[in-house]
């Protein structure tokens, strides 16, 4: 059996990321149901499987299209808020604003209403950069929505991480860092931003940086064996050199890069710190709370640095952690 690690493109195909196959199938069986007549049999199944297209690939705009058209010919006005809604959600804009529409007939400006949010901010990282990458002024101020926006839904997470790595191939890389590091904050489980921060300090030759980001991206997808790989590009770019040899970071340095990452994820959810504040709860109690008030990757951080420190229950409890994010 073949046990390669897998590549950069393998990796932005796993199940945990969009699924662009599976959606367009599911998108097809839709259409076709849809073909076969208004029986109200057809419309169900045609909106199960237009539900499934967006379940599997939530970055194709056409996937959102159908499932608004369906619902429109069942006059759902209230599905189509909710469709509205997620959309809004993933996008990071204020969902609230729906609220404005309450008077409007919003079975006749659904689609509209839609269309407004792809051209506003387009689903595709291509089409999003192309709209941006000249107006400095814009750039500017993405970055600083961003900073100010809940990515805890994966599905935001993984959107702005690939509009995040176009700054970075336009040499905003400095940008790239201090955004990519609010969004792993919120979501430490997107591999795809650990491996490409972990590629940008590897290349500035920021080495124990590097080799962080990639124990983090392998922890969460042991199949990109991207600490191994890294440690053999050390071993490779040494050989035959005098220099002193790259070393695996100290516990010590291991466990204060986590504290940080767990200090920023502290700060940028409101959390009421009177449940979990000076009181004595034991750690289990402890991560139950941070768990509840969705606050799971300060929980994850939290317990990788007390399982480095030798915490044999947080070393127990970050595998129940993990399993949580998995799920999402």
């Amino acid at each position: 059996m073949n046990h390669m690690a897998l590549n950069d493109e393998d990796i932005k195909n796993t199940l945990q990321h969009p699924r662009r196959s599976l959606g367009n199938r599911h998108r097809s069986q839709a259409k076709k149901f849809l073909k076969l007549g208004s029986e109200q049999k057809n419309i169900m199944w045609a909106e199960q499987n237009s539900k499934q297209a967006i379940l599997y690939d939530f970055t194709n705009p056409e996937n959102w299209r159908l499932l608004v058209k369906i619902k429109m010919i069942n006059g759902d006005d209230i599905g189509i808020k909710l469709i509205l809604e997620d959309l809004f959600n993933i996008l990071g804009r204020d969902k609230s604003l729906l609220e404005q529409l309450h008077q409007i007939n919003i079975i006749e400006s659904g689609e509209k209403l839609l269309e407004a949010a792809f051209k506003i901010d387009p689903l595709d990282p291509d089409k999003w950069w192309d709209a941006i990458k000249d107006n400095e002024k814009e750039i500017k101020k993405f970055g600083n929505r961003l900073e100010n926006l809940d990515t805890r839904d994966p599905r935001s997470n993984i959107l702005f991480s690939r509009r995040i790595e176009k700054l970075k191939k336009a040499g905003y890389e400095d940008l790239f860092l201090e955004l990519s590091r609010h969004l792993l904050s919120q979501n430490s489980s997107n591999f795809e931003v650990w491996i490409e921060l972990g590629k940008l300090h590897e290349r500035r030759e920021e080495f124990d940086q590097a080799w962080f980001c990639y124990d983090q991206a392998q922890t969460h997808f042991p199949k990109s064996k991207s600490r191994e790989l890294f440690k053999k590009r050390m071993e490779n770019k040494l050989e035959g050199r005098k220099s002193i040899p790259w070393k695996t970071p100290k516990i010590s340095q291991r466990v204060e890069f986590l504290r940080k990452m767990e200090e920023i994820s502290n700060s940028v959810i409101d959390v009421e710190e009177n449940e979990v504040a000076e009181k004595e709860i034991g750690l289990s109690e402890k991560v139950e709370i941070m768990i509840n008030q969705d606050r799971l990757s300060e929980a994850f951080f939290m317990l990788r640095r007390l399982a480095a420190e030798g915490d044999k229950e947080a070393f127990i409890l970050v595998d129940k952690v993990l399993e949580l994010m998995e799920s999402e």
